[in-house]
C-alpha cells in the first residue's frame, strides 16, 4: 500500500502543512484502531485515508482524516493533499467530490496547478474568553468567537500581527481551556507584502501542539475578516515556522479555499490493512 506525503498550501517542499495520503483499493475502511495507528506512526497533523465509492451517488471518494491520536470531523490542507495525489496520479482529474463526516466536500484542480477546496462555511457566535485563555497564550484577546461543532475551535483575535507571530503559548494549560485548538489571528501588518490577516493554530487537545497551515480554520477566518474588510475575496498567511498561504472566497454558506501542493515523499507500508 502506498503512502505519500504531500506540503499543502505552499508550491516549495518542506514548507506548508505535510499531510500523509493513503489511497486504498477496498470499497470500505478497515478498523478506525488501524487507521488511527497508522497515523500515529505517520505522527503528522493529519493523514487522510480515500476510498472509491460507487458510482451514481453524491460523491466519488469516502474521506476519512486522523491526527497522531484521533479522529476528526473536518481537515483541509488533507482534503488539499488527497486531490493533489488523486490527481497527479491520474486517478482523478477536474471536480472530485469526497463524502466525510461533515458532509460533502469539493476539490476541483485548476490549470495553473492550484486546487480549490469547497467547504461549509463555520458559523461564528461571540463569546466571552474562557478563564485562563490570555494566560495560556500570553496576549490579551480582543475578541473571541466558537466556530461551531464540524470545527470546535476558538478564533481569538488579536491587536496585531507581531504578537501573533510572538506567540508561545502554555500548551498544557491551553488544552484546558481550548476546544479542539485555538486559532490566534490578527489583520496584516502590510498588506502589499500579499497577504491580509495572519493566524497561527495550536491544538493541543488533539495531539497538535502548533499545525503548521490550517485550512478548516480558514472557514471561519474568511467570514470574520470579510466582515471587517468589507471584502469576499481575502488571503490568509498562517505564520508557522513552516508557514502557508490560504486564498479564501466567500460564498455565503460555503468557503473557498485555494492553494498549491508538492509531494515529498512516496513510499510503501510494509503491512497490509
Amino acid at each position: 500500500m502506498r503512502i505519500r506525503i504531500v506540503d499543502t498550501f505552499t508550491d516549495r517542499p518542506f514548507t506548508g502543512n505535510p499531510a500523509g495520503v493513503l489511497v486504498l483499493d477496498s470499497d470500505t475502511f478497515p478498523d478506525a484502531d488501524r487507521l488511527q495507528r497508522i497515523a500515529m506512526e505517520l505522527n503528522l497533523s493529519e493523514t487522510a485515508f480515500t476510498h472509491p465509492l460507487p458510482p451514481g451517488g453524491e460523491a466519488e471518494w469516502a474521506l476519512r482524516w486522523f491526527t497522531p491520536t484521533t479522529e476528526v470531523d473536518m481537515c483541509g490542507h488533507a482534503t488539499l493533499a488527497t486531490a493533489h495525489i488523486l490527481h497527479t496520479t491520474g486517478t482523478a482529474s477536474g471536480t472530485m467530490r469526497f463524502a466525510a463526516r461533515c458532509g460533502i466536500l469539493t476539490a476541483t484542480t485548476r490549470p495553473d496547478g492550484a486546487i480549490t477546496l469547497d467547504f461549509p462555511t463555520a458559523p461564528l457566535t461571540p463569546e466571552t474568553a474562557p478563564a485562563g485563555l490570555a494566560a495560556a497564550l500570553g496576549a490579551e484577546p480582543l475578541s473571541v468567537h466558537d466556530t461551531g461543532p464540524h470545527i470546535g475551535d476558538l478564533v481569538v483575535e488579536l491587536s496585531d500581527e507581531a504578537t501573533v507571530r510572538g506567540l508561545t503559548p502554555d500548551l498544557v494549560t491551553l488544552a484546558d481551556v481550548s476546544r479542539r485548538g485555538v486559532v490566534a489571528t490578527a489583520a496584516a501588518q502590510d498588506p502589499s507584502r500579499g497577504y491580509d490577516f495572519v493566524s497561527r493554530g495550536f491544538f493541543p487537545r488533539v495531539g497538535i501542539d502548533e499545525d503548521p497551515v490550517t485550512g478548516s480554520a480558514h472557514t471561519a477566518l474568511a467570514p470574520f475578516w470579510s466582515a471587517r474588510f468589507g471584502r469576499n475575496e481575502l488571503t490568509g498567511l498562517q505564520a508557522s515556522a513552516r508557514s502557508g498561504l490560504v486564498r479564501t472566497s466567500l460564498r455565503g454558506d460555503r468557503t473557498l479555499l485555494t492553494g498549491e501542493a508538492v509531494t515529498v515523499i512516496d513510499g510503501e507500508l510494509l503491512t497490509t490493512l
